[in-house]
């Protein structure tokens, strides 16, 4: 039985360092220019906020947008239904920023999600041929984000641009569990992105041409699932050629995370239903990911439990057997690439979680994903039982 775990530990390790060295070095030593440079043929973009009830964010949001230095752009706001005086504000902003124009949209339809129908209209409305998509509670870095969000398509290959959009720092654990798991979203979707892998994006900072979302009929295809109108569709419409990921700090979006458990309880299972949807080579790429960090840490405390208790029988001799030995030291450089790596990721990445705190993000990860697996799976059977 102790072989088997040991072996099981020493496969699990195997895998992490080979995703730490082989995978998640390209995000932290990818070289990022030192400015963002205007492209020389400048080419037309939109900028898509879709509102609802969203009101005091937009009069802090807009300025900074139409503020953007970029020579051809617009900004268009989708009005999704609100009923706080948005319109109004709206007309307001209208006659006094540059650039900006809104749509008021007082219909919700059966047959798709409001946000998606929304987005919808935005696109068949745009004006220009590329969108860049953000959220009304995000807040772009500098005046140079659209200028570096754009910069990508220079190589005409490019259709898709994923950025960062890292959530703010508060106080509490809640903050820290949501900021961790940003940071790992983004080392995985970054990398696999760098490596010709894209699955994902997120729509507090993305960017795509508008003829590739019509050639894919849109958000056709899930058209009724709450949420992965950036996911799935960059998930369906990705290729290895034609994303591109953007890492200067001044194409960053901040965006304000949940500040209760039960709004974060509601938007893991919207995004846990999204993933299911992935396509199956990402679905068994994430799992391999996710699993083998939970089993270096689970398996690992099994490890620790058999090693106390050698200790303890007085079986000494046996610590050395060459096994144990071996998944010990191979734990050991785990655990410092990983704190190195995503580390110096997590400071590129505008420092989602401070360097020494990697070490409790590794750690609090693999718990979280344990025990929502455990939840999954629970759920899964009740609903079996119940059938």
């Amino acid at each position: 039985m102790i072989t088997g775990l040991l072996a099981g530990w020493l496969g699990a390790l195997i895998i992490q360092v080979f995703c730490l060295l082989f995978l998640f070095a390209r995000t932290a030593f990818r070289p990022v220019l030192d400015a963002v440079v205007t492209p020389t043929s400048a080419q037309g973009v939109t900028i898509v906020v879709c509102a609802n009830n969203e009101h005091d964010n937009l009069l802090e949001l807009l300025p900074l947008l139409t503020a953007q230095i970029y020579p051809l752009f617009e900004v268009l706001v989708i009005d999704d239904r609100s009923t706080d005086l948005s319109d109004i504000l709206l007309e307001e902003l209208v006659s006094l920023l540059p650039n900006l124009r809104y749509i008021r949209v007082d219909v919700e339809v059966a047959h798709v999600t409001p946000k998606k129908y929304a987005l919808t209209i935005a696109l068949k409305k745009a004006t220009y041929p590329t969108v860049l998509l953000t959220d009304a509670d995000c807040r772009p870095a500098t005046d140079r984000w659209l200028a570096g969000m754009v910069a990508p398509l220079q190589n005409e290959a490019t259709e898709i641009v994923l950025g960062i959009s890292p959530y703010a720092r508060k106080p509490g654990f809640l903050n820290f569990l949501i900021r961790s798991e940003t940071l790992f979203t983004a080392v995985q979707y970054v990398s696999l992105a760098l490596a010709g892998r894209a699955y994902m994006g997120v729509g507090r900072n993305l960017l795509y041409r508008r003829e590739l979302f019509f050639r894919h009929k849109g958000f056709y295809s899930h058209m009724r699932i709450w949420g992965g109108d950036d996911d799935l569709f960059v998930n369906e419409a990705a290729t290895s050629r034609n994303v591109a990921v953007s890492l200067h700090p001044d194409t960053f979006t901040t965006s304000a995370p949940k500040e209760t458990w039960q709004a974060w309880k509601r938007q893991k299972r919207r995004h846990l239903n999204v993933g299911k949807r992935y396509k199956s080579v990402d679905k068994l790429t994430l799992g391999i990911i996710t699993g083998t960090h939970v089993l270096c840490w689970l398996l690992g405390a099994g490890v620790a439990g058999y090693v106390a208790w050698l200790a303890l029988t007085g079986q000494t001799e046996a610590l050395l057997q060459p096994l144990l030995l071996a998944a010990t030291c191979l734990f050991l450089l785990r655990f410092g690439l990983y704190w190195a790596i995503v580390g110096r990721i997590s400071h590129k990445l505008g420092k989602m979680v401070r360097r020494y705190a990697i070490p409790a993000t590794d750690l609090t990860l693999a718990i979280y994903y344990c025990l929502s697996t455990l939840r999954v799976a629970l759920t899964w059977r009740r609903k079996q039982t119940d059938w």
